[in-house]
């Protein structure tokens, strides 16, 4: 190992030993509004990567747009909350009640959606590829299943793997 590459470990290892940043790589944390009342908030358009809102009353949510990318919504109410467009790819979204809720063509892949709640929502264009649905999530959402996503190009219904 040379000089520099040497430098370069001790300066890391540093780093995470005492949690100071290296080279003014200083990241802030993302927002965190778990257990948060937060209904009738506007987040449209708002990057929102790996934001917590667990626990959290979405009721009337405005997230269109949004990028929650990796985002974690565990067992939060989200009815009647609108989703249209959002990135939630790789995020938590198992246990939400998403009655109501405007999914469509928002980007759910590789989420997780076990026990969360469908009732009346619309998920027109969504893409669910790769995503961890109860089997009875799917069943119950292959019968609205309709479009294909904007950003993704994949068809609701082959996300869904429907039959």
């Amino acid at each position: 190992m040379g000089l520099r590459a040497g430098l370069v470990l001790v300066l890391t290892l540093v780093s995470f030993w005492w949690g100071a940043p290296v080279w003014g790589l200083d990241y802030p944390p993302p927002p965190s509004y778990s257990n948060a009342e937060l209904k009738g908030r506007d987040f449209s358009g708002q990057m929102l990567r790996v934001a917590e809102f667990s626990n959290a009353n979405l009721e009337l949510t405005d997230f269109s747009n949004a990028n929650a990318e990796g985002a974690i919504f565990s067992a939060s109410v989200a009815t009647d909350a609108n989703f249209h467009g959002a990135d939630i790819t790789n995020g938590m979204l198992d246990q939400v009640d998403f009655t109501g809720a405007d999914l469509s063509d928002t980007v759910l892949v590789e989420t997780i959606l076990l026990r969360s709640t469908f009732d009346r929502v619309d998920i027109t264009g969504a893409d669910f590829s790769y995503a961890i649905l109860d089997g009875a999530q799917v069943k119950e959402l292959c019968q609205i299943a309709d479009g294909v996503n904007s950003k993704t190009g994949v068809s609701t219904r082959e996300s869904l793997g429907c039959r």
